[in-house]
């Protein structure tokens, strides 16, 4: 178990496209960044957090970088790259690696959000080269299961997801009302013209759909 305390120094590195659509797919909701950011930062001091973005064709992300810089999240962006043919690329792995290298020297920890196992390299760099701990913050479902083993330290988000997504509930399970000792036998209609017989097109079965 780590060592966390409020005089270390801490770098934030965030994945944003990775975390992004790692909520999207398991939950279907957006990410709470900033509230991640707090609780990843746990009381310590913030040298800087930084959040990598790529920028889409429609350019639309402006209410989304004010927001981030609102919460002292700082943004790089990049823009998509379309090729000919129609395929696309856009990724910081590269750009997010150097600066947490570059940053080393001046912080204690170093906070990586994201789950890509394309990161499993950095992480073991930091520690040996740069002897400082690293702490892996994403989605335990769809992260890299060597990334999660390399780090220090793994928060997952998949355990509060109403804590770390917006507006994100947890579905009930409807209970069924038990209004005395089960029969064993489905409740059948009695069908008149049949003499008495039970109508197989009486009984009905009802399923909760949840709200």
């Amino acid at each position: 178990m780590i060592i966390k305390h409020k005089e270390q120094r801490v770098g934030i590195f965030i994945d944003t496209q990775n975390l992004y659509h790692s909520a999207k797919n398991l939950f279907g909701h957006k990410v709470n960044f900033a509230k991640i950011v707090e609780d990843a930062l746990a009381g310590r001091k913030l040298i800087r957090s930084i959040a990598y973005v790529i920028t889409s064709e429609a350019g639309d992300e402006q209410g989304f970088f004010e927001a981030l810089n609102k919460n002292g999240i700082e943004t790089k962006t990049k823009d998509l790259q379309v090729f000919m043919g129609g395929a696309k690329k856009g990724d910081w792995d590269v750009g997010l690696a150097v600066d947490a290298i570059t940053l080393a020297p001046k912080i204690d920890a170093a906070i990586i959000i994201s789950g890509d196992g394309d990161f499993v390299p950095l992480v073991q760099y930091l520690q040996i080269h740069s002897g400082i701990q690293v702490e892996v913050v994403s989605f335990a479902k769809s992260a890299s299961q060597r990334l999660i083993e390399s780090c220090n330290d793994f928060m997952d988000l998949t355990l509060n997801p109403e804590k770390y997504l917006i507006g994100y509930r947890p579905r009930k399970q409807s209970k069924r009302k038990q209004g005395g000792k089960p029969t064993g036998k489905p409740n059948q209609k009695q069908n008149p013209k049949s003499g008495g017989k039970p109508d197989q097109g009486g009984v009905t079965i009802s399923r909760a759909v949840p709200k």
